[in-house]
């Protein structure tokens, strides 16, 4: 299960309507095994793609590196879809390289509803996890 504060979550969506129409993405951080989300990195989309998404090779060496430097992990993985639902592609899947991180799917195609989503991803299977948005 994924607990996300209601703040990063807001984040979550925020970024995702704002990129509209390209996927968004980014990384939350948290440190290490605790498996809580902390650290909103919101990155650049290299693709610049309403279909899909990549990490600029630069900013993701810049973001992990200062993740190992502060003792911290991917907790979440994010990215949007803009034209379909929020559960993984097959290239979503193909590209699922943290064991341990709640990969996180938010669908805008519809303008005033949003469907935000979050998934385990191991060797090429993927699990749906409940998400619970914890208060302030």
């Amino acid at each position: 299960m994924l607990t996300i504060s209601a703040e990063l979550h807001a984040k979550i969506l925020a970024h995702a309507r704002a990129d509209h129409p390209d996927e968004a993405c980014g990384v939350i951080a948290g440190a290490v095994g605790s498996n809580r989300p902390e650290r909103f990195i919101p990155m650049l989309n290299a693709e610049r793609s309403p279909t899909f998404y990549r990490f600029d090779s630069l900013e993701q060496l810049r973001v992990w590196r200062e993740m190992d430097d502060r003792d911290e992990e991917p907790v979440v993985i994010y990215h949007s879809h803009t034209a379909t639902e929020a559960y993984p592609s097959r290239t979503d899947i193909s590209y699922a390289s943290e064991p341990c991180a709640h990969y996180v799917l938010v669908s805008t195609r519809h303008p005033d509803r949003d469907e935000f989503r979050s998934f385990r991803i191991l060797d090429g299977e993927v699990t749906e996890e409940d998400v619970t948005i914890a208060p302030e």
